[in-house]
């Protein structure tokens, strides 16, 4: 069968006219095979939908529609490629048990990382005012793309079960690595705290740098992109994915265990692009909980990667059987980091 066999059907759901050779792969994505559309006069991304991963589709269009319909886009200094609608009104096209969804193309350059501070600064700015441009929306109207996504207190009792049914020996380094993780539960009695007192708001929820599309000369934010995690959350959610993925020196698969700590320039720039991004929004509680958003999302990767490792490397994907485990000592090192910068 022609790989592109579901074409002349999509064409004809969306009312295009788009040639096999106007097609290309397009980026390095993991999760959706994306592909570059080169229309006369336009160009567009078509994106086959992983549902193996995202489940429920149903949801990820609702979202996407609410921020179609409510989102303050005249706030925003960058662009927002939201899904496009077939013939029928749909952002999604089911074709051959297949999804396939269509959005609009935004020029610049996808990084993996950034070197410079005021990049960082930037990207802050740009996820903070993505929040303020739905602050305005009831949070209770988003559905949850991934439930219990960032709730660190399921993510605990998760690793507790994990621990208590692993048919791994917990012993030598492992054992040094389940006891500190054990060692958290004042971060998830904070993390409880917090969620009694702050507003939920709306999230991106997955605030890495390749989730932006910058200026080819980096001076701006052209768009923020990767949407389908949007729900409601807690605005420390997306400042500290930041603080994760930017400001640590090594990456998370890094074994350079000395060297993992914080880079205090650029954590300096996220939390002075945060600030400006939602000035005058953003409520003084919810900006003092930014810095426990650093250590948050730092401490539910390490409780998710180490209950992956003792449940057996079912979840992440590994290239040695140890992997998940060194990736829980990774971020174990970054948390001691953190929380000695906020001591």
């Amino acid at each position: 069968m022609n790989a592109l066999s579901w074409l002349p059907e999509l064409n004809q759901r969306y009312g295009l006219e788009i040639e096999e050779s106007k097609i290309r792969k397009f980026g390095d994505g993991h999760i959706h095979q994306t592909y570059l559309i080169e229309l006369d006069n336009q160009k567009l991304i078509l994106q086959r939908f992983n549902n193996k991963v995202f489940q429920r589709p149903d949801i990820i269009s609702h979202n996407h529609k609410i921020l179609i319909d409510q989102l303050d886009t005249r706030v925003l200094p960058f662009q927002l490629p939201l899904p496009l609608a077939n013939k029928k009104g749909e952002l999604f096209t089911e074709i051959q048990h297949k999804y396939f969804r269509i959005s609009p193309f935004v020029s610049g350059t996808c990084v993996n990382e950034i070197e410079k501070a005021e990049h960082a600064y930037l990207a802050a700015k740009a996820f903070a005012q993505f929040i303020v441009a739905g602050i305005h929306i009831p949070a209770d109207q988003f559905q949850e793309a991934i439930p219990g996504f960032n709730d660190l207190d399921l993510r605990y009792h998760q690793l507790l079960e994990a621990i208590k049914n692993t048919k791994r020996k917990i012993q030598g380094e492992l054992d040094e690595i389940v006891g500190f993780y054990l060692d958290q539960k004042n971060l998830v009695e904070e993390y409880n705290s917090w969620k009694a007192e702050l507003p939920l708001r709306l999230t991106h929820n997955d605030t890495k740098i390749n989730n932006l599309i910058f200026s080819e000369d980096f001076s701006k934010v052209n768009a923020v992109i990767d949407l389908d995690t949007v729900m409601a959350g807690f605005i420390f959610y997306d400042f500290g994915d930041l603080v994760r993925t930017v400001a640590c020196t090594e990456g998370e698969s890094s074994q350079n265990w000395n060297k993992i700590e914080v880079d205090q320039l650029k954590y300096d720039a996220l939390l002075s692009g945060f600030h400006a991004g939602g000035k005058g929004v953003f409520t003084k509680e919810e900006l003092d909980s930014l810095s426990f958003g650093g250590k948050m999302m730092t401490c539910i990767m390490g409780f998710r990667f180490l209950a992956d490792y003792l449940n057996g490397n079912i979840y992440y994907t590994i290239h040695y059987e140890k992997q998940n485990m060194l990736r829980a000592k990774n971020q174990m090192c970054l948390l001691r980091s953190l929380i000695q910068l906020d001591a």
